[in-house]
C-alpha cells in the first residue's frame, strides 16, 4: 500500500484512459529522462526548478508528480502544488517503478509536438477512426491536445499553414497502414498496445473498415458512431459526445468483458420466479 501523499503505480495504471485521470507530470532532472525517454502516457515533462512558474498554469483538480524514484524531486514539487491548493501526489517508487512493473510507456521521441496543447487536423463529419484517435490522444498522449474538422482538400495545407498534425488522411504519417487504421497506427507507435486497448482497436477496425465479423462490438459501435454523426451537425459537439462513447468501450475492454445481463425476476407474493 501506498504511504500518505503517494500513489502506486499500480492504482495509477488503473486511472488512465478516464476523463477522471489525475494530470502526470514528470519532474525528472535532465539526466534521468535522457537515461530513459520514456513518459507514463498522458504525463508532462516539466523542470522542477521552475515550478513556481508553470504551476500557476495547472487547472486540474488533481495531480500525481513522477520523479527517478519517487522521493526528493517530486515530494518538493507535490509540496509547492498543495501550497497552491492543488491535490497533489507522489508516484510511490517512482519511473523506476513504473518501468519495473512492465506499465505502458510512451517513446518521448514519438511526442514531437504532440503534448502540452497540441493541434491536430483532419476531414470534417467524423465517423469512427477520427473520434477514436482524438479519444487515444486525450487520454493516453495530450488530455489538452485540439482538434481541428476541415474540408478533405485542404487538410494537408491547413496543417502545414497552422502547425497542426494531419491524421486519417492518405499520405501522411498517422495513417492507415494496410488493413489497420489509423487507430492501430497509434497504438504501435505510441506503445499502447495494452490488451483492453488491443481489444478496442479490432472493434474500431471492424466498424470502421465495414469489416463488422472481426468482432461482434463492431456492429453496435458502428450504429452508435453515425448515430451521433445525425444528431450533431457540429464536429466538435460529436466529438465530446463521443469521447463518452469510447471511455464506455474502454472500461468494458478493460474491466466488463465476461461479464453478463440477463433479467430476472425475483419470487414475489404472486408467486413468480
Amino acid at each position: 500500500m501506498a504511504s500518505f501523499g503517494a500513489i502506486s503505480a499500480d492504482k495509477l495504471c488503473r486511472l488512465l484512459g478516464s476523463f477522471q485521470t489525475p494530470l502526470i507530470v514528470d519532474v525528472r532532472d535532465t539526466d534521468d529522462f535522457e537515461a530513459h525517454p520514456y513518459l507514463i502516457p498522458g504525463s508532462f515533462h516539466r523542470n522542477y526548478r521552475h515550478v513556481d512558474a508553470w504551476a500557476d498554469e495547472i487547472r486540474a483538480a488533481s495531480v500525481v508528480v513522477v520523479c527517478q524514484k519517487g522521493k526528493k524531486l517530486s515530494e518538493g514539487v507535490a509540496a509547492h502544488l498543495r501550497l497552491r491548493a492543488i491535490s497533489a501526489e507522489v508516484l510511490e517508487g517512482g519511473m523506476a517503478a513504473w518501468a519495473a512493473a512492465g506499465m505502458p510507456q510512451v517513446p518521448a521521441a514519438r511526442l514531437n509536438g504532440a503534448q502540452g496543447g497540441s493541434l491536430w487536423v483532419t476531414r470534417s463529419r467524423p465517423k469512427i477512426d477520427r473520434i477514436a484517435c482524438p479519444w487515444l490522444i486525450r487520454r493516453f498522449v495530450d488530455p489538452f491536445a485540439r482538434f481541428l474538422f476541415v474540408a478533405s482538400a485542404e487538410v494537408a495545407a491547413v496543417a502545414e499553414r497552422f502547425d497542426a498534425i494531419p491524421f486519417d488522411i492518405e499520405g501522411v504519417f498517422w495513417s492507415h497502414r494496410g488493413e489497420r487504421c489509423t487507430f492501430d497506427t497509434m497504438l504501435e507507435e505510441f506503445r499502447l498496445e495494452t490488451p483492453p486497448l488491443l481489444a478496442l482497436a479490432e472493434i474500431i477496425r471492424g466498424a470502421d473498415t465495414n469489416r463488422l465479423d472481426l468482432a461482434p462490438q463492431s456492429a453496435g459501435l458502428l450504429a452508435a458512431s453515425l448515430g451521433l454523426s445525425r444528431l450533431y451537425s457540429s464536429d466538435l459537439q460529436q466529438l465530446e459526445q463521443g469521447l463518452l462513447l469510447y471511455d464506455a468501450y474502454y472500461r468494458w475492454a478493460r474491466d466488463a468483458m465476461d461479464e453478463k445481463h440477463d433479467w430476472v425476476v425475483r419470487g414475489g407474493s404472486n408467486g413468480i420466479s
